[in-house]
């Protein structure tokens, strides 16, 4: 990759991306559904097929050749990500197969092992699903109780009812850094400083923010961090759970079987050491060494670079959707430069549900998302039953944001033929 001024960061790479340069339904495909999952760049693509055709091999376990380079790829991939997100050791980071199963290690390992009956977890209106019902598992079985933080009447996290909240009964705080909704940016480094004065643990759920902005986890605090390698130009089937060494250490496994252990007798078994010991069976070793392709495919670039281009990206989106009348946008308003939010915007149009503006955008070759995006929670606390969603990737191109206007106007002005005069 050669980057210049003069040219966008997406001119420059959108050539790595081979599925953008098709046609859905005989229209150029327009792709905005990145918060759900971002496309894969051939240097990944190429680093997962060539680990297949060249060095396929199970890891840790075999003294051959093959064995020995797929293993140190393996490895090699996580110093990547423990570099990528500036974790003070390569032993803070496990391989998970997403942020969804790192969530349920910490519930199950650290959760049902040190919560009791009376003690507070608070979590947020704007948690995917993944942040809520892990939860709701350990609460059922532990006696703990979850509180919600709620909105400020911008739609941002309300962080004066957080402090409430907080009390020397809170034992965990669990919040979304950039809702995959609202498009907030919660102030997590504060978050967790809050939240430490009581004695409580954090996990930030980073899917939205580590694929689009430079994300430190010495700098935020936090105990965990989880995030998803599909949502940041890596395979699906991989994701990350950075945690605190000394609160790794202290969790027992969450898997028993292979790979997890030291010694095996019949009547005990002992682990080994981190990561290891929460990394049980066979890895998704292609997807890894992918995921740290993709690390280097996203430092190459730059993640202040990407930020800044995404913010670009942002303005101009909502310049051109607060101009459509019947819109109405969730979450806070940008600056003028596009900072203060995610490149995303979750709306509604008058009447017309979300699923039929993406079943129509999808006919001009528009893939947007539809419904509630797994907060269904934060649908019924804004009480509406869907919105659409338009999410941006560094790969997006202004122009591609005025084919989605273009479209969405005309596709509004049909529903209200079909419908003006009732």
């Amino acid at each position: 990759m050669t980057f210049t001024q003069e040219r966008t960061i997406a001119d420059q790479v959108r050539l790595d991306f081979p599925i953008l340069h098709q046609e859905v339904n005989g229209k150029p495909l327009v792709y905005f559904d990145n918060a759900a999952t971002s496309q894969k760049p051939l240097f990944v693509l190429d680093t997962l097929r060539d680990y297949y055709e060249q060095y396929n091999a199970n890891v840790h376990r075999g003294v051959h050749t093959l064995s020995a380079k797929a293993t140190e790829a393996y490895e090699a991939a996580r110093d990547k990500v423990a570099a990528f997100v500036n974790a003070a050791s390569r032993q803070e980071i496990v391989f998970t197969r997403n942020a969804t199963e790192a969530i349920n290690l910490v519930a199950y390992s650290w959760g049902m092992n040190n919560l009791q009956p009376g003690d507070e977890i608070i979590l947020s209106v704007m948690e995917h699903h993944s942040n809520i019902v892990p939860w709701q598992f350990v609460a059922a079985k532990t006696g703990a109780v979850l509180k919600f933080v709620e909105l400020t009447p911008e739609e941002t996290l309300d962080l004066e009812h957080f402090q409430k909240l907080l009390s020397d009964k809170t034992r965990l705080v669990s919040v979304v850094h950039v809702s995959n909704t609202l498009g907030c940016i919660n102030p997590v480094a504060e978050i967790c400083t809050l939240a430490h004065k009581y004695g409580a643990k954090v996990l930030i759920d980073a899917c939205q923010s580590v694929p689009h902005m430079p994300v430190d986890v010495q700098q935020i605090g936090c105990d965990w961090l989880v995030a998803s390698g599909h949502k940041m130009c890596a395979p699906t089937g991989i994701g990350i759970l950075y945690g605190k060494l000394e609160l790794l250490q202290a969790m027992p496994p969450f898997l028993g079987g292979g790979e997890m252990i030291a010694e095996v007798f019949l009547d005990h078994s002992t682990y080994a050491d981190l990561p290891h010991k929460f990394e049980a069976g066979t890895p998704a070793i292609g997807e890894a060494i992918a995921l740290g392709a993709a690390v280097d495919y996203l430092t190459k670039i730059g993640m202040d670079k990407i930020h800044t281009y995404e913010a670009e990206l942002t303005a101009y989106l909502f310049q051109q959707l607060e101009k459509i009348p019947q819109i109405r946008i969730y979450g806070p308003k940008p600056n003028a430069q596009g900072e203060g939010r995610a490149a995303l915007a979750a709306f509604t149009a008058a009447e017309v549900h979300a699923n039929d503006l993406s079943t129509l955008l999808d006919t001009e070759g528009i893939a947007i998302r539809s419904g509630h995006h797994c907060t269904q929670p934060l649908h019924r606390y804004l009480k509406i039953p869907a919105t659409a969603r338009a999410s941006l990737s560094f790969y997006n191109t202004r122009e591609e944001i005025d084919v989605f206007i273009k479209a969405l106007k005309e596709t509004i002005d049909f529903f209200s033929g079909l419908f003006g005069d009732e």
